[in-house]
């Protein structure tokens, strides 16, 4: 069984808080496809140092408030 990513986010709960936002819509707000989001959300991919920033900015959070380093 793979180990689980070092990276945790909060994008699905921060999603909900912005008025059940898709994951469509922030995708087309980043620039990423809807596939990029959820595997994103489900610790399947890290998203680039820019991708996170622009994420994090959707939300109006620190970057810190998005990801989280479990290493």
């Amino acid at each position: 069984m793979p180990a689980p990513p070092p990276i945790k986010n909060r994008i699905r709960e921060l999603r909900f808080h912005a008025g059940e936002m898709t994951q469509a819509a922030l995708a087309e707000r980043i620039g990423m496809t809807r596939q990029t989001i959820v595997a994103i959300e489900q610790g399947k991919y890290s998203p680039s140092l820019e991708a996170a920033f622009r994420i994090a900015q959707v939300f109006g959070v620190p970057i810190t408030g998005v990801f989280e380093w479990e290493g």
